[in-house]
């Protein structure tokens, strides 16, 4: 086999090694774009619930102003978010007031009564859960593609052609789950009855 020969063989096999590389960072790069579409949705249905919430419970939550401050601050912040990065911190800091905001909700039995709140309370506990799955799926894609972005030989390929490492979307360590509030009905507990006193000795 010729020389020539032998160096055209190697350089096909280089240019269909790049070729390959290249796509299949293409092709991760779109996975995670598309995962972040996906939780963009949800957090898009979060924003609309919020203030359907708040408005339904600002009533029976008077003591508790703070709060519900804190949960439309950090709305208005996700929503008006200049780039990605800020939204991933504005939302990570959202759901640690919806957090607080629906543990708070337990000290107010009157809640429990009122239909409006416990549909709000349920649709945003199912939409929550919802972020929390969109977002593994999304970091799960991201560790994907930054691995072929950082490792050798497909760093290669990502360096000559524009392809950077993605974020993670990271929840608060404090509010990984959001908790689970109970607003069903149901009966209080009786309080125990203090026991009769001892009769004096006589």
């Amino acid at each position: 086999m010729s020389a020539s020969l032998v160096v055209l063989i190697i350089a096909i096999a280089i240019v269909g090694w790049a070729v390959l590389g290249y796509n299949g960072l293409v092709s991760l790069r779109n996975q995670v774009d598309n995962a972040w579409r996906q939780i963009d949705v949800q957090l898009k249905r979060r924003h609309d619930l919020i203030p359907n919430l708040v408005e339904a419970v600002k009533g029976y939550m008077q003591f508790e102003r703070g709060t519900l401050t804190q949960v439309v601050e950090a709305r208005a912040k996700a929503v008006s978010a200049p780039d990605q990065s800020s939204r991933m911190a504005a939302e990570t800091q959202l759901t640690t007031g919806l957090g607080k905001l629906l543990a708070v909700m337990e000290n107010y039995p009157q809640l429990k009564a009122d239909e409006n709140v416990l549909k709000l309370q349920e649709e945003l506990t199912t939409t929550e859960n919802q972020i929390s799955f969109a977002r593994q799926a999304y970091n799960d894609v991201v560790l994907r593609l930054n691995t072929r972005v950082e490792t050798f030989p497909s760093n290669l390929i990502a360096n000559n052609f524009g392809f950077h490492p993605a974020e993670y979307f990271k929840g608060a360590p404090e509010d990984q789950a959001v908790p689970k509030v109970d607003l069903s009905m149901s009966s209080p507990s009786a309080p125990s009855t203090p026991g009769a006193p001892s009769a004096p000795s006589a």
